[in-house]
């Protein structure tokens, strides 16, 4: 289900499997009830989440008061937070910013409005690395359902593997897995600023050789040049 990237003193960061979902499922146990029992923590506290396609970094605090703190900066937008992402079909922009209100579908998926009440932000550049593949990296400034997954259906580029958003064509082999992992976190707890990266681990187009050559030009992505916006 995931492995440990770093058990600290007051918190534990872990990698998680794509398809592994973060409560009880019938039988199957979730993550936060595995994670406790393999780590031996009766109380570990999420300060965030990932849907069951995403795999990557998830934060869990080991107090109360350190999952107070942790939380209120999730909530206040001060963790810097960043997803890659693989797609098969060619972008209407190549980087930018994508701004707009996530509104329910009739078949209970979402969609990106033009609407501004209160909206999705992210930010993202990608390149090309095959013929057929594009990289993409992702700063989400909010933290709405399916964000990222709806952001990049928008502009025309689908993650790949996506099983609410992306269409197969005609003839293609069957894909292993939802192409979007959270790949990096910053954040500052008790005066020390964290800076961590976790590449992916699973799934056939993760491993190719030619998306690694390529995720090297981003091992910080936190040194990119993100432009400064503002978010409401």
């Amino acid at each position: 289900m995931y492995d440990v990237i770093t058990d600290h003193e007051h918190f534990i960061l872990i990698d998680k499997f794509p398809g592994v979902g973060f409560h009880r499922e019938a039988e199957s146990k979730g993550l936060i009830e595995v994670l406790r029992s393999d780590l031996n923590y009766n109380v570990l506290y999420p300060v965030h989440r990932l849907d069951k396609m995403t795999s990557g970094l998830i934060l869990f605090a080991k107090s109360r008061d350190v999952a107070r703190e942790l939380a209120g900066q999730f909530y206040t937008r001060s963790v810097e937070r960043y997803y890659i992402a693989i797609s098969d079909r060619r972008p209407r922009k190549k980087q930018g910013l994508i701004s707009g209100d996530m509104e329910r579908t009739r078949r209970g998926m979402w969609k990106l409005s033009q609407g501004r009440t209160n909206p999705s932000v992210t930010q993202f550049f990608s390149r090309s690395y095959t013929d057929n593949f594009r990289l993409f990296v992702l700063k989400p400034h909010t933290g709405k359902t399916h964000q990222l997954r709806v952001v990049l259906k928008s502009i025309g580029s689908p993650v790949l593997g996506d099983p609410f958003y992306y269409k197969t064509s005609s003839g293609q082999t069957v894909i292993d897995r939802g192409y979007l992992h959270s790949y990096g976190l910053c954040f500052q707890l008790h005066g020390e600023m964290f800076h961590f990266v976790g590449t992916p681990k699973v799934g056939v187009y993760f491993a190719d050789e030619s998306f690694q050559n390529t995720l090297e030009e981003y091992k910080k992505p936190w040194e990119l040049p993100w432009p400064r916006i503002s978010v409401r």
